[in-house]
């Protein structure tokens, strides 16, 4: 008997820890569903290539790229039209900021090209293409059927 009287009539001076237990067991399957539906952001799909990993050394500006065009600047929407003052401020502000670019894979090549030159409007000298780790595929075996 938990919390109960003991045999001799005394009070049993444990607690009972097995429905603490329970509780942080359902609490604990509970975020682990959740938490993948919790990502906001847009769905890019990255291309794959067979280059390294990326090292954060210092600050990073991460600008996404959605498949219908919209711009995140790190999770801020901007305006392609705008970004190379938004970047030109952030920059100055943090010296040593690397800018990296996250385009998807179906996303116009006229419009990777805007966005890069935005950049390099707000004088970043290297900007980083982010990619999906694994093996490149050529044009002929990136078509759908």
């Amino acid at each position: 008997m938990a919390g109960g009287v003991g045999d001799k009539g005394s009070i049993m001076g444990e607690i009972n820890v097995v429905p603490l237990v329970d509780v942080m067991l359902v609490l604990l399957i509970i975020f682990m569903v959740a938490a993948p539906m919790m990502v906001q952001g847009l769905e890019v799909k990255l291309p794959a290539t067979d280059s390294g990993a990326l090292k954060q050394n210092g600050k990073l500006l991460v600008l996404t790229l959605s498949r219908e065009g919209k711009l995140l600047l790190d999770k801020e929407p901007v305006a392609v039209e705008g970004l190379a003052e938004r970047i030109a401020l952030i920059t100055a502000a943090r010296p040593g900021t690397k800018v990296y670019l996250r385009a998807d894979k179906d996303v116009s090549y006229g419009l990777v090209i805007a966005v890069m030159a935005q950049t390099k409007k707000a004088g970043v000298a290297d900007l980083g293409m982010v990619t999906e780790p694994g093996q490149a595929q050529t044009p002929a075996q990136d078509r759908r059927p």
